[in-house]
This record gives C-alpha cells, sequence and structure tokens, in this order.
C-alpha cells in the first residue's frame, strides 16, 4: 500500500480509535495509544474493541500483550485488514470498508430536523431510540456529553420523537461518523440528517467512520468512497 493510500486510513482509524477512547472513558476504562495501536487493559464497552491498529504491519505479539486475552471475549479492530489473530485464538467477526466523503453538503435534502444532544434526559430518548428495545440503551452514559469532541446528533420527527440519529467524532482533519441508525426505512433516511448536521457543525471536515454491507451500499450513494478494508477479529 503506498502512502499516498495509506494516509487517510491512517486519519480515519485514529479518529475512530479517539471515539473508543472516549466511549471507554464514559465507563471508566482507561486506555492509552502507542505507536502501533490504542489499547485498553481490560473490557471495554459493549460493541467497542480492545484495540484498534493505527499503522499497517503492527506487531501481534506486542499487542496482544497490551489487552485482557485472560478470559473469552477480547476484540481488535484489524484496521489495515493484514494481521492474523487466529493461532491467538481469535476468528473473524466481519469484514468492513473505511469510508470517506469530501466536505460539504448533502446532495440530499433532510427530511428530519436535527438537533445535537446537549441533556442526559435527551441523550436517554436517543440512546433509547438507537437500542430499538434491545436492552443496551445504557450504553451511552451522560459523561459523553462532557467530551468536546463528541457530539450525539439526534433526528426528530415532526411530533419531536427521535427517530433516526449517529454520533459525530471530531479530530484535527476530519469528522467520524458511527453509530447510524434509523427506526424506520434505510440508511437513505439518515444519512442527509447526519450529513446535513456534520455540516452545519463543522463545514471544512471531511467525514470518514466505517460501514459493510448495506450501510456501505446507503453510505456510497450519499457520497462516500470506500477506501481500504478492515477487519474486526472476536476471541472465541
Amino acid at each position: 500500500m503506498t502512502a499516498t493510500k495509506r494516509f487517510p486510513i491512517e486519519v480515519a482509524a485514529r479518529n475512530n480509535a479517539e471515539w473508543c477512547a472516549v466511549m471507554s472513558r464514559s465507563h471508566g476504562v482507561g486506555s492509552e495509544f502507542g505507536r502501533q495501536a490504542w489499547s485498553a487493559p481490560v473490557r471495554t464497552p459493549l460493541y467497542y474493541p480492545d484495540a484498534v491498529t493505527l499503522v499497517p504491519g503492527a506487531d501481534e505479539a506486542a499487542l496482544l500483550v497490551r489487552i485482557d486475552i485472560g478470559v473469552p471475549g477480547a476484540c481488535v479492530k484489524d484496521s489495515f485488514a493484514d494481521l492474523d489473530l487466529a493461532l491467538a485464538g481469535f476468528q473473524v467477526l466481519f469484514d468492513a470498508q473505511w469510508i470517506h466523503r469530501p466536505a460539504g453538503a448533502p446532495a440530499a435534502a433532510a427530511d428530519l430536523a436535527w438537533d445535537a444532544v446537549r441533556s442526559p434526559k435527551m441523550l436517554r430518548a436517543w440512546a433509547l431510540a438507537w437500542d430499538g428495545g434491545a436492552g443496551n440503551a445504557d450504553l451511552f452514559r451522560p459523561e459523553l456529553l462532557d467530551d468536546p469532541a463528541t457530539f450525539v446528533l439526534a433526528g426528530r420527527s415532526a411530533d419531536g420523537h427521535v427517530v433516526a440519529g449517529a454520533v459525530a467524532s471530531r479530530s484535527d482533519q476530519v469528522v467520524g461518523i458511527s453509530n447510524v441508525f434509523a427506526r424506520e426505512g434505510s440508511g437513505d433516511a439518515v444519512w442527509p440528517v447526519a450529513l446535513n448536521a456534520v455540516h452545519g457543525l463543522f463545514p471544512g471536515l471531511p467525514v470518514v467512520g466505517y460501514e459493510h454491507g448495506e450501510g456501505l451500499n446507503a453510505a456510497i450513494r450519499h457520497g462516500f468512497e470506500a477506501i481500504g478494508p478492515l477487519r474486526i477479529w472476536l476471541q472465541s
């Protein structure tokens, strides 16, 4: 991989690792950034990795000693899809693509009004909409609202209910987008809302993230480009 192709992936991976660090910190889990990877020494919150590689060719052995592999369930986000953790007892959970969209307003108009969540009460309403009744709404804690680089975005229906949303994580060069959801319909319903919100908050910054499956297809329809593979490894 050339330096030109590697750079935007490194930027996206760093942004994503910073968001993982914020989410972990909101649950009282400390973490650290090294030259090759971000990692947490204890298990991170549900759906979040224990490590994210930041450069291609990360040292696998050095990475694994920084996370808790004593209990099954450790998770590694292999940002360049170039690790082989099978011998360490991991299996591939899924493959995905990093995505990038240049700065600019969305081509499609948003059908919903949007707000940046400002209060614990509103965050709870957002989390319940994101969760859809699965019982994991407590993942999003009020401590997230204290982080100056994190913006929880809520799309509201005419009656004021949260029906779509995303999380925007600002770093020096990009805005990361994650946790994209719509209570009804596909990603085509939420991307104009999320992109309109991001453009309003950070009009000069490109947007990055990662998606797979239909989520990836929807992102591409709304101006994103797939820029490189990543892989999620889960310890079995």
